[in-house]
């Protein structure tokens, strides 16, 4: 098995949490990962993306091997708030935040351990397959970065994005599709003390629709939420107008565009039952995929885990991530734990020996025969 320089791999995480990149504020790890690339011998490609997605860029990166076969490893380089000033502690082989902030394991983790992998594959002369780098930028809170991904780069049938968490050899290969929903409800203003009749409350038509809807758990592949509820103006007035921003979520696209149907057809029926209007923007943020179990894909990656004496399993998410658009795009595409926990909370950590054996994971499987 090949040794990981654990020092090295710590060293170069603890480098890149500290490098501040929340969401659309990327121009900084983008350049810092571009020229790291290039001195570990990829031939590294600067992917302009729109200007509202990011002030970075994507990174698209190639390293030719003597193997046969190619494969696209993706992270995504930023992180969620608060991101800023991010301090590493290091305690009982443990990494956590200074707890004022997130760590940046969520995906940091993920992108240390492939440059490591790589660090180690040359220091030994190691014969590897041929390795493409897919980084992206602001994947929180949309899968942006992936959406705008050239994919005309991509030279691989398949792909491994290390973005998930949970013990290390889970191989997330399902995802849900999500929809977003923005209902822009239009009542009509009164004065709540003098002429409350004389108005029509947006609110209570929002509580009249959302009383009504299928919402949370709708089934096991299913998933629906109200997530913002914005509008007023004062208390003695009858409220006017009201945006409720809502998401659903499933596995199987039939599931999701019927869910759909079923929130928009409750709100134009509370606002009509009230004499108000909505205005409803319904938008694909990104489709679901399926791998089957025994695609040859998961069946190369659990070998490469048993060579490293792990069980590996596959598992549902009720989450989106790169993975997502990748498969839409047509590479096919799962997500692996790096082991992070608690992300998106200043309570986030990692175990350094799951960092380790998600490198030697990314060794193991460059390097098979």
């Amino acid at each position: 098995m090949t040794q990981i320089n654990e020092q090295r791999l710590i060293e170069h995480f603890c480098q890149l949490v500290r490098i501040d990149s929340e969401s659309k504020n990327e121009k900084a790890i983008s350049e810092a990962l571009a020229e790291q690339l290039g001195e570990l011998g990829f031939e590294v490609h600067k992917l302009a993306v729109p200007e509202e997605v990011s002030n970075g860029f994507n990174i698209y990166a190639r390293l030719p091997g003597s193997l046969e076969g190619s494969t696209v490893f993706s992270c995504h380089m930023d992180t969620v708030t608060p991101g800023i000033g991010i301090e590493p502690v290091i305690e009982d082989g443990i990494i956590r935040s200074k707890g004022n902030t997130i760590l940046g394991g969520d995906d940091k983790s993920g992108i240390a351990a492939i440059m490591e992998a790589v660090r180690c594959i040359k220091a030994e002369g190691l014969a590897h397959q041929t390795i493409e780098i897919a980084f992206t930028v602001y994947e929180e809170g949309g899968l942006f970065g992936s959406l705008n991904f050239d994919m005309s780069y991509i030279q691989a049938k398949n792909a491994i994005v290390l973005d998930t968490g949970g013990p290390i050899g889970t191989i997330v290969n399902a995802a849900p599709g999500q929809q977003k929903i923005v209902a822009h409800i239009k009542g009509r203003p009164a004065h709540a003390g003098l002429a409350p009749e004389e108005g029509i409350s947006a609110i209570q038509v929002a509580a009249d629709a959302i009383n009504q809807m299928n919402l949370l758990r709708i089934d096991e592949e299913t998933t629906a939420n109200i997530g913002i509820v914005e509008g007023g103006q004062a208390t003695n007035i009858v409220m006017p107008e009201l945006k409720v921003v809502a998401e659903a979520r499933s596995l199987n696209d039939d599931k999701l565009s019927k869910q759909v149907a079923h929130m928009i057809e409750i709100f134009e029926a509370s606002a009509e039952k009230f004499g108000a209007e909505v205005e409803i923007e319904s938008t694909r943020a990104y489709n679901a995929f399926v791998i089957a179990d025994d695609h040859p894909h998961i069946t190369s990656i659990k070998s490469a885990f048993e060579s490293l004496g792990i069980v590996a399993n596959t598992k549902r998410t009720g989450g989106g991530s790169d993975a997502n658009n990748f498969n839409a795009k047509g590479l096919t595409t799962v997500n692996l734990s790096t082991g992070m926990a608690k992300v998106h909370t200043a309570e986030e950590f990692i175990a350094v020996k799951d960092m380790v054996s998600i490198t030697e994971f990314v060794v193991a499987y460059v390097t098979k025969n």
